[in-house]
């Protein structure tokens, strides 16, 4: 496992840009200095030596050495010490409804990343459960394994979008089965299911599959997130909204949350429907509805400590530095003809 202890230093690299303007801005200011000192060809035989190709080389050696420094105060550190610990939760699957209609508009900034909002909130809020990631549209697909790393959990939710699946679709039975065996055979009573769709499900099997999942002990959620009226559903071409989708007469499509059929999932289930409306306390009625069900202790293996790395980079950077130090502003040979910052012919 690999982390930065203070990833915030990295906003000082923001400053990269300016240094480089001005560095060209000081050295286009000497060379307009110079300018008006004589022409070029008398300046070059006052200063036979100097190199601007050099001061170059030393300012990319500063540059670097920068990077090192802020990488090093951001203190990269790698896991050094797994442990085997004991938990007290439940093990919870969360199925993301990725079909086009969930980048329908009518909750702000669009269904699915409402959803994900939402998904991010509940896992900030965990503690000892175990989390996993399904994604669902013409079929379901394991996005993250039962997990207690809730840090790779957010990073997994980061990457979903429509795109991940190659067919749409709203295959709320098949979110179902394919939840049903990614949880472990140890127990079958402290599992739940937490469906996020806006229930535009095209199959009719979905609310029997959830009855026989209930009977082996799994309980299902179900979260309805968009609006009964219902929006044209966007059609998204290079991330920005393009036209809107039409059936075959080109008349628009209007997607419209469907309530019912999430209602009986759940019910058959043994779970609970709520609706996602942008209210503040979604995240609470989430973690209440599953703190109703029973924990379980189970063991998992987890890092209890980490190793700094920090003094690699620093150390780079005072290498990077010595050099700058001991790199005149001479000319060489072997340095001539090479310029990286800009396109003047070498004097």
């Amino acid at each position: 496992m690999f982390k930065f202890e203070n990833s915030a230093w990295f906003y000082a690299l923001l400053l990269l840009p300016l240094f480089i303007w001005f560095f060209r801005a000081s050295m286009q200011w000497q060379r307009n200095a110079s300018a008006k000192l004589g022409q070029n060809a008398l300046i070059s035989r006052l200063m036979p030596d100097f190199s601007a190709q050099k001061r170059r080389t030393k300012f990319l050696l500063y540059l670097f050495a920068y990077c090192f420094i802020i990488t090093g105060l951001a203190n990269p550190q790698v896991g050094a010490k797994l442990e085997k610990v004991k938990r007290q939760g439940i093990d919870v699957m969360i199925a993301i409804d990725v079909s086009n209609s969930m980048l329908a508009e009518d909750i702000q900034p669009n269904r699915l990343e409402r959803a994900k909002q939402l998904v991010s909130r509940i896992i900030d809020n965990m503690k000892d459960d175990r989390i996993g990631l399904i994604v669902f549209a013409g079929n379901a697909y394991l996005q993250m394994p039962l997990s207690s790393d809730y840090a790779a959990a957010k990073l997994f939710l980061k990457t979903i979008n429509p795109d991940i699946v190659p067919t749409q679709g709203t295959a709320i039975a098949a979110a179902i089965e394919l939840s049903q065996s990614a949880f472990s055979d140890e127990s079958k009573t402290h599992n739940a299911l937490v469906i996020i769709s806006d229930g535009e499900n095209h199959e009719a099997d979905a609310v029997e599959t959830a009855k026989k999942a209930a009977a082996e002990g799994l309980v299902i959620y179900t979260l309805g997130i968009g609006s009964p009226e219902g929006v044209r559903v966007p059609v998204v071409v290079n991330g920005r909204t393009a036209d809107y989708k039409r059936d075959n007469s080109g008349n628009y499509v209007v997607s419209k949350l469907n309530e019912s059929i999430l209602q009986d999932v759940a019910s058959s289930g043994n779970g609970k429907y709520l609706r996602i409306a942008g209210a503040k306390d979604e995240v609470a009625s989430v973690l209440a509805a599953l703190d109703t069900l029973q924990k379980r202790t189970f063991e998992d293996h987890v890092i209890t400590d980490y190793a700094d790395q920090f003094q690699y980079f620093i150390a780079i950077a005072l290498i990077l530095l010595l050099i700058e130090f001991f790199t005149s502003e001479r000319k060489s040979a072997r340095w001539a003809g090479w310029n990286l910052f800009e396109n003047e012919p070498q004097k």
